[in-house]
């Protein structure tokens, strides 16, 4: 009788390490293909991402981290097909959605998203539930609740309000920090929270601690460039959020730093390429800019996959602004014209295609004209709360641009 007892044991113990075994290849399997997910997506190869992480969820159908992966993938898509893929996008220099209407994400996409996001976050749910001292599934469960807030802002409208979501991702990044300070992944959700929180008025800021958010610039910044610095499924994720971060700072060597990193492991995004120059022009580099930019039209050209809704036209405005800057007037004069003709150009870049065209104006001497674009500018700046446009505008119709001087002040959102 021990005998079979302890034959039985044995059976149990190899069947255990069998399925453990397994568990685990399926672990490191899906952590792969994972990896190999988020490298397609910030390639701008969407179709190829989303086949890495349904492979990811049949290796492991309990991986949390594939079906957030797969939601992220289709909202870069999403992102992509709007053309608001760029950090320009997000220079807050449109003060309200509701003066800039945006169609609606393809119904399909939207539901793939929400179906990929619910269920991660239902995983991820049930993972904190078992492994409560465990910094993993925390971390998980904040970067799919913060995912569905940046969603929700960037595509669905949504204007950032401290909710049940996005407080639970606070939350959630926050105590993953507490059980173990050395992951770097925390510092996605919990340094952009404690960055944006900690910029603002005093008043909102105490509003915002009595409701569970903890702000602090120097600190969330801090979080963030180790979620940049650190690989992990959200390190390109962060990398974007501290250039764009860098950008409002006026860090623009910094941004320029961070985007070639990404340049070296993402060979196939030109979109880094066109990144890299505005950072340039930002930081008043316009030859090195153009060249850049010289660099990407050319790749452009060569282009055979899917352009950025609305991308020809901000390649060649980011030229024609160089080439005014560097005093290749005929050069900018073609760059200005393909952008204003090219599809899918929204009418805030148009804003500034008017701007450059009155600084061209101006500079050869035809003062009328350039009058009359900064008045074009205005108007649309006016009708789209775009404050930074309207102040360009205003200032260059009291005062004439001129090209020696204009190095100290470029416009470049």
């Amino acid at each position: 009788m021990t005998s079979i007892r302890a034959a039985r044991l044995t059976a149990l113990v190899l069947a255990a390490g069998i399925v453990l075994g397994a568990t685990a290849v399926a672990d490191e399997r899906s952590a792969a293909l994972r990896r190999e997910g988020y490298q397609a997506i910030y390639n701008l190869d969407y179709d190829r991402a989303d086949e890495f992480f349904r492979q990811a969820i049949v290796a492991d159908p309990g991986d949390y981290a594939a079906y957030r992966g797969a939601a992220a993938a289709t909202w870069q898509r999403v992102l992509f097909l709007r053309g608001t893929l760029l950090v320009d996008d997000y220079a807050g220099h449109i003060r309200s959605t509701k003066t800039v209407p945006m169609p609606p994400p393809p119904p399909a996409l939207a539901a793939a998203f929400h179906r990929d996001l619910d269920r991660a976050v239902t995983l991820a749910e049930k993972a904190v539930e078992r492994q409560y001292n465990d910094a993993a599934p925390h971390v998980d469960l904040g970067a799919a609740l913060g995912l569905s807030v940046w969603f929700g802002s960037t595509v669905e409208a949504k204007t950032w309000d401290p909710g049940r979501k996005a407080r639970r991702a606070f939350y959630e990044s926050q105590l993953a920090h507490t059980l173990d300070p050395t992951r770097t992944d925390v510092g996605l959700v919990l340094g952009s929270y404690r960055y944006m929180v900690g910029g603002l008025p005093g008043t909102v800021r105490f509003l915002a601690s009595i409701i569970g958010f903890k702000g602090g610039r120097a600190e969330g910044l801090r979080l963030l460039e180790a979620a940049a610095a650190g690989p992990s499924d959200l390190q390109e994720e962060a990398q974007f959020r501290l250039i764009l971060t860098y950008t409002r700072l006026g860090r623009h060597p910094e941004a320029v730093a961070v985007i070639r990193d990404m340049e070296r492991t993402h060979p196939a995004n030109r979109l880094l390429l066109l990144e890299d120059a505005c950072a340039l022009l930002r930081n008043r580099q316009a030859a090195e800019a153009e060249a850049r930019l010289d660099e990407g039209i050319a790749r452009l050209r060569q282009e055979t996959r899917p352009l950025m809704t609305g991308e020809e036209g901000r390649w060649h405005w980011r030229r024609g602004m160089a080439r005014l800057l560097t005093g290749n007037l005929d050069g900018a004069e073609e760059d200005l014209k393909r952008a204003l003709g090219a599809g899918g150009v929204r009418d805030w870049v148009v804003a500034r295609i008017r701007i450059e065209f009155g600084k061209l104006a101006d500079v050869r001497g035809n003062r009328a004209k350039a009058e009359e674009e900064y008045r074009a500018a205005l108007a649309i700046a006016t009708r789209l709360g775009d404050t930074q446009a309207v102040s360009e505008a205003t200032r260059l119709l009291a005062q004439p641009f001129s090209r020696q001087a204009a190095q100290p002040q470029v416009f470049c959102p």
